[in-house]
């Protein structure tokens, strides 16, 4: 896999080809198929299997942005620190529960050794951490949220609880962390 792009005209089609990918990733990682997305994104299938050999790549690489533009909201919020770390928590909720093509290869990814999926798995889970530290300061707490994160959108796919449910737990996890954080 190619790294992202640095000049200017080849950005545009990088960042085309990924918010294109976000249309697909609503229904599923086998709906992804590349040479249709490089269709409807409109560049050669040569340059976006440069980019991202497998649609599991291209998936991944999606989430990795999106994360990334998270991160940069998160650092520049002056929102009261309960409801920013909050904010961010469940945006990441949203993304992995909306885009099932996302949370299916984040559920079948496995780290090999060298590989770019886990190098590209790596950044993902770094970032993820990176937002949630921002909010809360503290990567012990980022990493408990970021795991019930996990565990609520595979309860709710499984429909053991309801969006509204796991929203509502989502938000109690944060603000009883966060209240532990304080007093201590």
């Amino acid at each position: 896999m190619a790294p992202p792009p640095t000049l200017p005209r080849q950005r545009l089609r990088y960042v085309r080809i990924l918010d294109v990918a976000a249309g697909f990733a609503r229904k599923g990682l086998d709906s992804v198929v590349l040479s249709e997305v490089a269709a409807k994104a409109d560049v050669p299938l040569g340059t976006l299997y440069r980019y991202f050999p497998s649609s599991t790549q291209l998936v991944l690489a999606l989430y990795r942005k999106q994360l990334g533009e998270l991160l940069a909201g998160s650092s520049a919020d002056g929102k009261v620190a309960a409801q920013a770390l909050a904010g961010v928590v469940m945006e990441i909720f949203h993304m992995r529960l909306m885009q099932p093509a996302v949370e299916q290869c984040l559920n079948r990814a496995v780290y090999v050794k060298d590989t770019d999926t886990t190098r590209l798995l790596r950044e993902i889970d770094a970032t993820a951490e990176k937002a949630v530290t921002a909010a809360c300061g503290d990567a012990a707490v980022a990493r408990v949220l970021l795991l019930t994160v996990t565990g609520l959108v595979q309860a709710v796919r499984c429909r053991r609880l309801s969006l509204f449910e796991a929203e509502e737990d989502l938000k109690k996890a944060c603000s009883l962390l966060q209240r532990a954080q304080q007093a201590a």
